[in-house]
Formats: C-alpha cells, structure tokens, sequence
C-alpha cells in the first residue's frame, strides 16, 4: 500500500522537474532567438536603435517568465539561477539542469538566425552578426565610430557596465523570489523592466550581454565569418562578471537573513521575561520566593508602625 501512495507522488515529483527543466529550454531558445535577429536586423535595417532592442529585450524576457515562470521560475540566465541555488529557491541538481538547458537554447537560437539570415558577397555573415555578438575594444558596437576618433571602450568599462546591470537585473530576481505576495504578471513585468535597462546602460559598449548563455550561444554561431576579434576570445568576462555579482548578492541576502533570525528570537526572550515579572507582581506567593529580601523589608515596615502606634497611646 505505501508503494501505491509514494509513486504518484514520485511520478508527479519527476513530471514537475521535466516539465522546469523543458520550460527553461524553449523560453531561453525563444528569447534569444528574438535578441539574435533584432539585434542583427536592426542595424542594417534599420538604423542602429538601442531602444529598440532595449524594449525587445525587455519584452520577450517579460512574456516568457510570464508564460513558463509557473513551471520553473523563469530564470533564464545561468546568474539568476546561481542565486537562485545559493539562496535556497533552486536544488543544486535541477539549477544544473537549468544552465544548461539556457546553454542549449542560446547556442540552437544562434545556429538558427545563422542559417536563416541570407547571405551574399555584398550582405555577409559578418554584417549581420557583428551586432549580435559582445565584446569590448574592437570588439564593441561601437568600434567602429570610435576608430575614426582615436578611442575605444577598453576592459574596464565593459566590466563596470555589465557588473552594473547585473546588479540591477540580479537584486531584481532576488527580490522577487522572496515574496509570495507578487503575482506572476508583476513578477514579468518588472524583470522585463530590469532588463530593457540593463541594455539600455551596456549596449553602446558591450552590444548588451546581462547573461553568459546569450553571449555565449552567439559567440558559437559567429565562429568562421572573419569577425574583427573571435567572440569567443572575450566571452569570459560576460560569464564573469553576473557570476561574480551573483555570488556577491546571495552572500549579501544570506547575512540578511541570519541577521534576520535573530531579532524574533530576542523579542521572543523579551516577551517571556516581561509575562515572568507580570505573573509574580500578580501572585503574592511568588513575590516572596522571587525577592525575599523585599518581603523582609515590607515586614520591617510594618513592624515599626505597630511599635509607632503604641508609643501615641501611651
């Protein structure tokens, strides 16, 4: 009979898992599919438009945690589920899964927008694609308007950008995962917000990253089309620096919450202490086994008023 009671929960158990796990899949695979080709039509089409892609970011991370945000959290980003895994919300085992799922949406979004963007000898892979990547110095959106004037955007400002926004979207997910009282709607919408800042504050430096599995699922694709510096060569400081910012977060919120602790525990003490003093005030018997110094005193006291009294009368 206990075999019968534990294997649907067992099944039911697995079912939620896959169904997290598969979720984290197509949403990460439809996001970055939508970042990859706005981000490489844009330009060309277009016009170079951080606000346009700024609002299709936004958007789509905003419509995708809205839909799978059910099954899985929708975290999307291998920084987000790293807090997600430090701070308790996320087994360590499903948060595995979950990254690299991310890793596998991101790197079948790129080798999709490579094969369908059409090429020719005037209108090549590295046109379209050399939007889509990040990167820093020559390998920035920027480098080219940058060139003509001697500058670059270095290293360092790529690191202070993206660290910067990592907070931004980071503390974001943070804050939502520790309140039952956001709804999922509220919950989309203010990520999607998080992130369309987030590109709007790196995208003139690094073409906006916020998330290693989005550079890294490009920087794949762009792989053999003569791009000024291989993506690949400065995809590490698009991993570390949401890392890093991740790991710094979850220690902050950790500290928080055992600071927390404490505070109910003391007013609990406080609390106990207080009703200890109200009960012998109340009862007389305990006044004297409490303070029996005192009830010496008031026995004195009386004592001295009875010899008082019989000194007036004589």
């Amino acid at each position: 009979m206990s075999q019968l009671e534990v294997q649907p929960v067992e099944e039911t158990s697995k079912t939620k898992t896959l169904a997290a796990i598969g979720s984290e899949l197509i949403g990460s695979f439809l996001i970055f599919l939508t970042i990859y080709l706005v981000s490489s039509l844009s330009p060309s089409m277009y016009g170079a438009s951080v606000l346009l892609i700024a609002i299709a970011t936004g958007l789509v991370y905003a419509a995708m945690i809205a839909v799978f945000g059910q099954f899985s959290g929708g975290q999307f980003n291998p920084a987000v589920t790293l807090v997600a895994i430090l701070t308790g919300r996320t087994t360590v085992l499903n948060g595995i899964f979950y990254i690299i799922m991310q890793l596998c949406g991101a790197i079948a979004a790129g080798s999709l927008v490579r094969f369908i963007l059409p090429t020719s000898q005037t209108a090549t892979a590295k046109m379209w694609l050399s939007a889509a990547v990040n990167g820093f110095d020559e390998g920035s959106v920027s480098a080219t308007q940058l060139q003509s004037a001697g500058l670059s955007f270095g290293v360092l400002p790529a690191v202070i950008v993206e660290i910067a926004a990592a907070i931004i979207i980071i503390a974001t997910a943070v804050y939502l995962m520790n309140r039952d009282d956001v709804s999922s709607v509220q919950s989309a919408a203010s990520m999607g917000i998080a992130y369309t800042v987030g590109v709007i504050l790196t995208y003139p430096i690094t073409g906006s990253s916020l998330n290693p599995a989005r550079s890294t699922g490009i920087a794949i694709a762009a792989q053999n089309i003569k791009l000024t510096v291989n993506p690949l060569h400065q995809l590490f400081i698009f991993w570390i620096c949401p890392i890093l910012t991740a790991a710094i977060v979850s220690i902050i919120v950790i500290t928080c919450k055992n600071f927390g602790q404490k505070t109910p525990v003391e007013v609990v003490e406080v609390e106990e202490n207080a009703e200890i003093k109200e009960e012998d005030f109340a009862d007389p018997t305990n006044l004297s086994e409490t303070n029996p110094s005192g009830d010496a005193n008031f026995a004195d006291t009386d004592a001295d008023v009875e010899n008082d009294s019989a000194t007036e009368k004589i």
